[in-house]
C-alpha cells in the first residue's frame, strides 16, 4: 500500500464510488459480502487498492495545504516538482495559533516584530504525492490556498 487506508467514515463518504470501482471488477454486493466473508485477506486487498486510488487523485489535485502548531504556521503551494512555503512564527510564547484567539493575535500582529516571516522553496526528492502525503502525516491539510496567497501578496509587495 503506498498512503493509509481510508477511514470507516471516509468509506462511507466514497459508498457510491466504492461501488463503482468494485464493478469494474465484476463484483456486485452479492459477490463483495461473499468475498468479506469467505477471502478476508482479498477484501482487505481491495479496499487498500481503493484507498490508493482515492489518495491518488486527491493529491495530484491538491495545490495548497496549510499545518498550524501552537506557536508556527506552515503555508504551502506545491508545483510539479518542489514545493513553495510560507512560514509564520510567533516570537511572543504564550501565543496559541491554534486558538480562535491566538489567530486573532495574528491578524492584529501581523506586520510587527512579534512575527517572524520566511519563505522557501523545496524541491522535491522523492514522488511529488509521496512528498505531499508525508506532509499531511504529519498534520498538514488540504486548504483552499487564500491564506497563503494573501499573505504571499503581503509579502511581494
Amino acid at each position: 500500500m503506498k498512503y493509509t487506508r481510508l477511514t470507516k467514515e471516509q468509506f462511507e463518504e466514497l459508498t457510491q464510488e466504492f461501488t463503482n470501482f468494485l464493478a469494474t471488477q465484476a463484483i456486485d454486493k452479492a459477490e463483495w459480502d461473499k468475498i468479506k466473508t469467505e477471502k478476508p485477506e482479498v477484501a482487505e486487498q481491495e479496499l487498500d487498492v481503493f484507498s490508493d486510488l482515492i489518495w491518488e487523485g486527491v493529491l495530484t489535485r491538491a495545490e495548497y495545504l496549510e499545518h498550524f502548531s501552537k506557536n508556527h504556521i506552515f503555508l504551502f503551494q506545491s508545483y510539479d516538482t518542489h514545493v513553495q512555503s510560507i512560514v509564520l512564527k510567533s516570537l511572543v510564547p504564550e501565543v496559541d495559533f491554534l486558538t480562535k484567539e491566538g489567530l486573532q493575535w495574528l491578524s492584529d500582529n501581523m506586520f510587527t516584530d512579534t512575527i517572524e516571516m520566511k519563505t522557501g522553496r523545496k524541491e522535491f526528492t522523492e514522488e511529488r504525492n509521496s512528498s505531499l502525503f508525508a506532509l499531511i502525516q504529519q498534520g498538514a491539510f488540504l486548504s483552499d490556498g487564500k491564506l497563503y496567497q494573501q499573505i504571499n501578496q503581503i509579502i511581494a509587495s
